[in-house]
């Protein structure tokens, strides 16, 4: 029970808001369109000021009006909990804590900063040790250079930077650390970019991610023979990219031969607080610092980082900024401090140990796998999980990868690697579109290329992961698999038929992911490039729409929003029963047929206009023979009513009917005539493209039909070709000079017909009858 009344009132209205703000179910009124309105430009403060209310349900609207995703957001706050209510707290009860006096303000933020310090230094096995709690998670690692740079150079506090440039110190940081952070300690520190050195990882031994000890030691020899003095390594226990971790117990023996300082980073770190832990991460408790993000670890909004470390000069840590005496600063552990007491021991080592299981369950089921390819360190503990599609004999060689070994390695063939590449983005973009809970993202590694990575300390506290979901995720990766080998399959195929199509431009692009790209050829003999870039625009897309409209599982697309080719058609994944060339066949025919509309319409404007001048003429003559015909009296109105009266006047209708396909003017007298006549001449049949495949009902456009009758057939026509010889044999019943009756003869003439009939529908439609067909046919004609 509270016996302070203000504590209790802020934790009261600390709930009711947060309550208010995540609470997505409101009513149709208080949800924001995503346009602005009045109300959304900021206009001056009111005089009487508002209650509590309004303001949140502005914060609210901030948060959640504008978001293109509201749900994916709305996801994510839901899962804050109480844990994150707890740290939200903290922030809170700081800035009430700091009103308190000086005396009061000192021993509440000792008690806290020692509690924090030494539950932390217990659950990841770090003896002795002191804290500093940072907002930015690089802020400790300056903070350290910063300690190291007073401890080995005695004279920079008075001196400063002239002590640095007699003997230039040096930084090691591996060339797997994350990017930018070599230079943001130089910049930080005032130092120049010569002092910072990156250090390659290994290539021909151990693993791809860890630093090269031996060329490290080097490295270090060098630097000293120069007048250089190594000041601080930074090493990694999992590295940014594949979570790997560097050997650290030789690292601290070097650091140790040369006085250098050994700082660790890195998500692998987590697991000190586990009951096993792997022997490589183990010797993270023996390093000189390290850097802690319980946040993202622990699922804690808005907590500080901490960096751990061991030094007994406090007045050095004074110096560097690791310790400060203003009480308000010590009370950036508070958040912390509130969110270690609520989840307590168990409750902290159970969420990191379930994010371990969800790597495992993954990794398992990776291994069951065909065409994946992992990238772990240690498959009994490795809390990161690399994998990526691959391929290993390609149909363009299949022995460029015959040695693969169980790890990923990046294809020799430099256009190959670009397609994996572009396929595993494609791949891990669908993958957290799928399954947003598994919090997968896509990484680019230095020799694997593009791969998918599962890091579930870094997402799931935060997205809420649960073991269903990495089935889930699983299962969906099951499905883009056979999609990824066909398609990386028929792409060969797809290009070599682009390319024996005349009217037809393959464009390589190794950044789409999917069959291809394709260009339809516009040829023409203008000069005018400008004229010839709008007409190529305009028919390739009338014929991305017409493509659209036909009914098939493929995907036509003018490409990515950037970067792509213009006046293209791009298609997209396809599976294993594609019939490429039936695809490539109606592409071209269907560009062929835009282009002879579009050339129709340009030339129907002259063939028009110089048809009705032809027409005008002709209309002209033929009222001058008609007035020649008919007399001058027949014009004048009132005689030649009369005179028509008395003596009729027959004239032959003389039309006229303009064919738009010859651009000329025709009689229409061959017309009347086969009116009158009653029999006029055939229309030709409606042509027919030969891309117009017979199929199944339901069957999609380019499907490869798997089905094949044609045994049946030729077994069909055999059998009914013998039937007919039969037929023209006389009957065995009449003797050689007894002839046919009517009757006998009408059953021969009958059961021959019905015998052509079924060769015909045989031969036709051999694919499309039931085996039953013939046993029917056969009963008719016994009949």
């Amino acid at each position: 029970k509270m016996v302070d009344p203000t504590l209790a009132e802020m934790g009261k209205n600390l709930n009711e808001a947060m309550k208010m703000l995540e609470d997505n179910q409101r009513k149709a009124e208080e949800e924001n369109e995503k346009k602005y309105a009045r109300k959304d430009i900021p206009g001056p403060l009111q005089g009487s000021g508002q209650d509590m209310v309004s303001i949140l349900q502005l914060v609210q609207n901030l948060m959640h009006g504008e978001e293109e995703e509201e749900s994916s957001q709305s996801y994510r706050l839901q899962n804050v909990g109480e844990q994150g209510h707890m740290a939200l707290l903290g922030h809170s009860l700081a800035a009430y804590i700091s009103v308190l006096d000086r005396e009061r303000l000192r021993k509440l933020t000792t008690r806290i900063l020692s509690d924090t310090t030494l539950w932390l230094c217990r659950l990841f096995r770090y003896e002795n040790g002191s804290a500093y709690y940072h907002e930015d998670d690089r802020e400790g690692l300056l903070k350290i250079c910063r300690l190291v740079i007073h401890t080995r150079y005695e004279d920079y506090t008075l001196e400063g930077f002239n002590v640095l440039y007699t003997k230039q110190p040096v930084i090691y940081i591996s060339s797997a650390a994350r990017t930018g952070l070599g230079q943001a300690l130089c910049n930080q520190l005032g130092l120049p970019l010569s002092c910072m050195c990156r250090v390659p990882c290994n290539t021909m031994f151990g693993s791809q991610h860890q630093m090269d000890v031996a060329l490290l030691d080097r490295l270090i020899k060098d630097d000293v023979e120069c007048g250089k003095l190594p000041l601080l390594l930074v090493a990694n226990a999992g590295t940014p990219g594949a979570g790997h971790t560097d050997k650290l117990g030789r690292l601290k023996e070097l650091c140790e031969q040369y006085k250098m300082w050994l700082h660790v980073e890195g998500v692998n770190l987590a697991t000190l607080a586990l009951g096993y832990v792997s022997s490589s991460v183990l010797a993270a408790t023996k390093c000189d610092s390290m850097t802690l993000t319980l946040g993202s670890w622990l699922g804690l909004p808005a907590v500080p980082a901490v960096t751990l470390y061991r030094h007994e000069d406090p007045s050095l840590s004074l110096a560097a900024g690791l310790t400060s005496s203003q009480p308000v600063e010590k009370l950036r552990a508070l958040p912390l401090w509130l969110s270690l007491q609520y989840l307590g021991h168990d409750g902290i080592v159970e969420r990191i140990k379930h994010a371990s299981q969800l790597s495992q369950r993954l990794l398992e089921n990776l291994k069951n796998l065909d065409f994946i390819k992992t990238s772990v360190e240690d498959e009994l503990s490795s809390p990161v999980v690399v994998f990526k599609f691959f391929q290993e004999y390609s149909n363009r060689d299949q022995t460029s990868h015959a040695a693969q070994a169980s790890t990923i390695q990046h294809p020799i063939i430099s256009n190959e690697g670009h397609i994996y590449d572009t396929f595993n983005q494609w791949l891990g973009e669908q993958l957290a579109q799928l399954v947003p809970a598994s919090g997968v993202d896509v990484v680019e590694l230095e020799d694997e290329g593009t791969c998918v990575r599962f890091s579930p300390l870094m997402t799931s506290a935060v997205l809420g992961t649960e073991i269903q979901d990495i089935d889930h995720l699983v299962d969906c990766l099951k499905m883009k698999i056979p999609v990824l080998t066909s398609t990386l399959q028929l792409r060969e195929e797809f290009e070599q038929e682009v390319r024996r199509t005349v009217s037809l431009l393959y464009i390589e692009d190794l950044g789409w992911p999917g069959l291809g790209v394709v260009r339809y050829n516009y040829h023409s003999d203008e000069k005018n490039d400008d004229k010839q870039e709008k007409e190529l625009e305009k028919i390739n897309t009338e014929l991305l729409k017409k493509l659209n409209e036909l009914e098939s599982d493929l995907t036509f697309s003018l490409g990515p929003e950037f970067g792509g080719q213009k006046n293209c058609v791009y298609i997209g994944m396809v599976t294993e029963d594609l019939d490429v060339s039936e695809l490539v066949e109606t592409i071209a025919a269907t560009g062929r047929e835009i282009e002879e509309n579009s050339r129709l319409l340009e030339n129907m404007t002259e063939v028009v206009r110089k048809g009705i001048q032809e027409a005008q003429l002709q209309l002209q003559k033929a009222n001058e023979e008609r007035l020649l015909e008919e007399g001058l009296l027949r014009q004048i109105p009132v005689v030649g009513s009369v005179l028509n009266w008395f003596s009729p006047f027959q004239a032959s209708p003389k039309g006229r009917t303009f064919n738009l396909t010859a651009g000329s003017l025709e009689s229409t007298e061959s017309m009347y005539v086969s009116k009158a006549q009653g029999t006029g001449s055939t229309p030709p049949p409606t042509p027919t493209s030969s891309l117009a495949k017979q199929r199944l009902p339901g069957q999609k456009a380019f499907k490869r039909s798997l089905r094949s009758s044609d045994g049946f057939s030729e077994t069909s026509s055999i059998s009914h070709c013998d039937d007919l010889d039969k037929l023209d044999q006389r009957p065995p019943n009449l003797s050689p000079g007894q002839e046919q009756g009517p009757l006998e003869m009408e059953r021969a003439e009958e059961q021959k017909e019905v015998a052509q009939a079924k060769t015909d529908t045989e031969d036709i439609h051999s694919d499309q009858l039931p085996p039953d067909c013939t046993k029917v046919e056969e009963q008719a004609s016994q009949r």
